[in-house]
């Protein structure tokens, strides 16, 4: 432990920050972290993420056994974004209300509308909509696939938020722009319905995103 306890603490640190946020509620969530080619560090399953302690921390490796602790049931679907993804140092899990809330509303969307704001289209790319599959199953994994590498920051339908990222900020900021921008679109729609930027805007804003893609922002 002695020589992965900063990254134990970040890890902590950040599930505080979900739950502060309303991101997450007891048990739920998971974040994990990529600490070799070999071994992973993630949350445990059935504790409150607000109040985890270093030692609580799991390791499994890359075929998802459990090395220490006793690991999410999620782990799956962590597994299969550090497999698809060279890049990922982290992924994080969460329940995201107004992400989710969308995706139960409009179940035939297939995406976090991204012509309303531009913060969605510079920051993420674009927030797909991955279909259902049931929680703690590979299912959930095996559904994130046509999405992977490009898209960090995901909405799992009717259940929470996904994101990735080469640092565990990096996936945290895309969990925090997920919720911003879901509960922004959820006012509009309330207030008096979706509008969205002119066509050109849009194309620009995807030119813009080239030069900072892939990173969340």
């Amino acid at each position: 432990m002695q020589n992965t306890l900063k990254i134990r603490q970040e890890i902590i640190q950040y599930c505080k920050l979900l739950y502060d946020k309303n991101l997450l509620a007891s048990a739920d969530g998971n974040v994990s972290y990529r600490i070799s080619d070999k071994e992973i560090l993630i949350t445990p399953s059935g504790l409150p993420m607000a109040f985890l302690k270093p030692e609580d921390i799991c390791v499994i490796d890359l075929d998802g056994n459990t090395i220490s602790g006793k690991p999410s049931s999620e782990r799956l679907m962590h597994l299969q974004v550090f497999k698809t993804c060279p890049a990922a140092k982290a992924v994080m899990h969460a329940h995201p209300p107004y992400p989710v809330a969308w995706s139960i509303a409009y179940p035939d969307s297939k995406e976090l509308p991204n012509t309303c704001l531009a913060e969605v289209i510079l920051g993420t790319g674009r927030i797909p909509i991955v279909p259902f599959a049931r929680p703690s199953t590979q299912d959930m994994g095996d559904q994130l696939l046509p999405f992977l590498p490009e898209c960090r920051v995901m909405i799992l339908s009717r259940h929470g938020g996904l994101t990735w990222g080469e640092s565990i900020r990096e996936a945290w900021m895309g969990m925090e722009r997920l919720d911003h921008s879901a509960q922004m679109l959820y006012l509009a729609d309330m207030m008096n319905g979706l509008s969205h930027l002119p066509q050109s805007e849009i194309d620009a804003l995807k030119e813009m995103r080239k030069t900072i893609a892939p990173k969340t922002l």
